[in-house]
């Protein structure tokens, strides 16, 4: 639930040139009735539809998974899975950053093996909050704790790297000559400014080289009197085929950037944003409990409760205001980017459905997701995500995806 977090960004004033430029071509086209301006502006390709399709994407998930790890005896036990990376023959690996531990699953979800535990050695972990296949067996790993990557292949260390130098940025992906594509990632809170700036860098692991090639929105002011705001808009950043794909969550619109900082593509249309009601923050007060918990291990009881309070007076405080369109977008294997739809007490209880966008800026539709469902990685026709069951515990469940041609 602390999407609040997440960066922002402005449009660089390249990005305004490429608006109003006037060269190359232009196309009208339509998408399940909308239609749709497609424009190749400045070096900029720009599609634009008047309206928001209302459409199911051509692939869904399958009726069943293809395999569920968690709940059978010699199941390895999660506790907090966080982010997991699917490989090419559908096993994969997934951080438990409750145990902390990095752990593998085989193609058919029978097996696990812990590829790391806690600690500050070789091969050890902290935190791991990313995780990036980078072919068969073989993934990088990045630890916020320790400040460190480590590439991971066929379960031992091929190599670690210091990324110190970096902090405070996030990695986000990994380029196509092997940089890291990093956006800012902390915020000290009670700024002046309406937006707080952040940057879009590129960390070169062979030299430790860091280039800053973007500014843009990190994080929006609160209004007057909270510390957070629950429904707040933010700036979304991750990596798609190698490129920084921006998403603000209160614009419909997503921007894509290359690892030198120019904006590429743009996709906009037009939607309005629901408000927040009171019915949809009932059964938060549970996720918040379980949520301050975790983060705050040591503090006692009447502590808790009283972090909970807080947070439940800060969501009614905001009751009528305009929820975020989207929240944190992904890539996938294939390019494309998926746009999870907002939930009020963030996505643990899973996301109902996701807006699927293809590299080009063509409009896939809507995928909907299985119950208490949140999508940790797709690729290969596969679909890696964590499940809640009816005792409110997490299992790495894969589905296939029906109709991908991928």
């Amino acid at each position: 639930m602390r999407d609040r977090y997440e960066v922002i960004l402005m449009l660089a004033p390249a990005l305004a040139v490429g608006f109003s430029a006037c060269g190359g071509g232009s196309e009208t086209q339509e998408t399940a009735g909308v239609p749709v301006q497609i424009e190749d502006s400045a070096d900029v390709r720009i599609v634009e539809y008047d309206g928001m399709p209302v459409t199911a994407a051509p692939f869904r998930f399958a009726a069943e998974p293809r395999y569920s790890h968690g709940a059978d005896p010699g199941d390895y036990a999660f506790q907090r899975i966080h982010p997991g990376s699917l490989f090419p023959d559908g096993s994969a690996v997934v951080s438990d950053i409750g145990n902390r531990e990095l752990v593998g699953l085989n193609p058919e979800g029978s097996s696990h093996e812990v590829l790391a535990g806690p600690g500050e050695g070789p091969g050890d972990v902290a935190y791991v909050g990313a995780t990036f296949a980078l072919g068969q067996d073989r993934f990088l790993a990045v630890d916020m704790f320790l400040d460190r990557l480590t590439i991971f292949g066929g379960g031992s260390v091929e190599r670690t790297v210091d990324i110190r130098r970096a902090d405070g940025l996030s990695v986000s992906g990994v380029g196509a000559s092997g940089q890291l594509l990093m956006t800012t990632g902390a915020f000290m809170p009670g700024f002046e400014e309406e937006w707080l700036p952040g940057h879009m860098a590129v960390f070169d692991m062979a030299t430790g080289a860091l280039d800053t090639v973007a500014s843009y929105d990190y994080v929006s002011r609160p209004p007057q009197g909270l510390r957070w705001n629950p429904v707040g808009a933010a700036g979304l950043v991750a990596v798609a085929s190698g490129r920084f794909v921006y998403a603000r969550s209160d614009r419909p619109q997503v921007t894509w950037f290359l690892p030198d900082g120019a904006a590429a593509q743009i996709v906009r249309w037009q939607v309005e944003a629901a408000p927040l009601t009171e019915d949809l923050i009932e059964g938060i007060e549970a996720e918040s409990r379980a949520g301050n918990r975790l983060a705050n291990p040591g503090a006692s009881a009447a502590r808790i409760d009283s972090m909970t309070n807080d947070d439940m007076a800060t969501y009614r405080a905001v009751l009528g205001e305009p929820m975020p369109l989207f929240t944190r977008p992904f890539g996938d294997a294939e390019g494309r980017v998926w746009l999870p739809s907002f939930r009020p007490g963030g996505p643990r209880a899973g996301i109902p459905h996701y807006t699927v966008i293809s590299a080009d800026g063509e409009w896939l539709g809507t995928v909907e997701a299985p119950p208490r469902f949140r999508i940790l990685d797709v690729a290969g026709g596969l679909v890696l995500g964590v499940q809640l069951d009816d005792m409110d515990v997490e299992n790495v469940v894969v589905y296939e995806l029906v109709g991908d041609g991928s």
